[in-house]
């Protein structure tokens, strides 16, 4: 029976001995390895879990523009990456976060859809399934591998009526005339919420956890805006000045957060369900 703690993991992974450990939560200790050196060891749900983001972190910090934690190491069950000294957000670190994402998404993806190199095509989101399935237009591939395949589920457990689903579908069937100008593929960071950008003491902000993948820019900005960000006005204006967004980004907000939103309707029940028509109907009247 494998009875591994994150310690021995950490040190097996990261090639150093434990000198302390201390839980962050069920998922997650803080381990002190010799020389001082902190780092953060998360125990996955399985290997492909760990694997996509392992491959994410990677890929994002190739672009060498936004900041993540370095990984250390990972296997089939630990994935081991430095520790984030946390401070306050401020403006600043907004500001430069925002030329950051800008960045970022201009380095660009093979297709929409695309895994980062060496991760997996079925991958997550948070602790719900994600299928990496490339595709060449943006419309038919976001209804197809990123808002039906949820829809369908929050159906299938009762979530979201029958009778509900419909307004999803319409904009689904609309998407070509809803979306804007197209766009090429950009690099995602995939689950960009408030909770997985942490601000540090110096001054910048890093993003952890990612569901990396080919996909359009725009909808990491409706993430950050969908469950809020400290100095929003800052990250985007930062980034209209580095690449701007096409005309009428703002309106189709809500069409990229149905992705989100249908995700937590998905796990977390009926009052994600409420926002996720909210922003169907709003993106439909748009």
């Amino acid at each position: 029976m494998d009875v591994e703690g994150a310690g021995a993991a950490a040190a097996r992974l990261a090639g150093r001995p434990a000198t302390a450990e201390r839980a962050v939560s069920g998922a997650v200790t803080e381990v002190t390895l010799a020389g001082g050196l902190t780092v953060m060891v998360k125990r996955g749900d399985g290997p492909r879990a760990i694997l996509a983001e392992a491959a994410g972190l990677r890929w994002l910090a190739d672009a060498g523009t936004v900041r993540v934690p370095l990984v250390h190491g990972h296997d089939g069950r630990w994935l081991v990456t430095d520790r984030i000294e946390t401070g306050p957000p401020s403006a600043p670190a907004a500001s430069r976060l925002g030329h950051a994402l800008a960045a970022l998404h201009s380095c660009g993806a093979p297709a929409f859809g695309a895994p980062p190199p060496g991760g997996p095509e079925d991958a997550y989101i948070g602790l719900a399934p994600m299928r990496n399935v490339p595709g060449a237009e943006w419309p038919g591939w976001y209804a197809e591998h990123r808002v039906l395949p949820y829809l369908r589920g929050a159906v299938d457990n009762g979530t979201l009526r029958r009778t509900e689903a419909t307004v999803v579908e319409r904009v689904c069937e609309r998407l070509p005339g809803l979306s804007g100008p197209a766009e090429p593929p950009a690099r995602l960071h995939g689950d960009l919420w408030n909770g997985n950008v942490l601000w540090d003491t110096e001054g910048h902000a890093w993003l952890i956890d990612p569901a990396a993948h080919g996909g359009h820019r725009e909808t990491d900005l409706a993430m950050l805006r969908l469950f809020g960000c400290p100095h929003l006005d800052r990250v985007l204006e930062s980034y209209q000045e580095t690449t701007p967004l096409a005309a009428g980004w703002e309106v189709r907000t809500g069409l990229h957060q149905l992705f989100p939103l249908l995700v937590h309707t998905l796990l977390f029940g009926r009052g994600y369900a409420e926002q996720t028509l909210a922003a169907a109907r709003a993106a439909l009247a748009a």
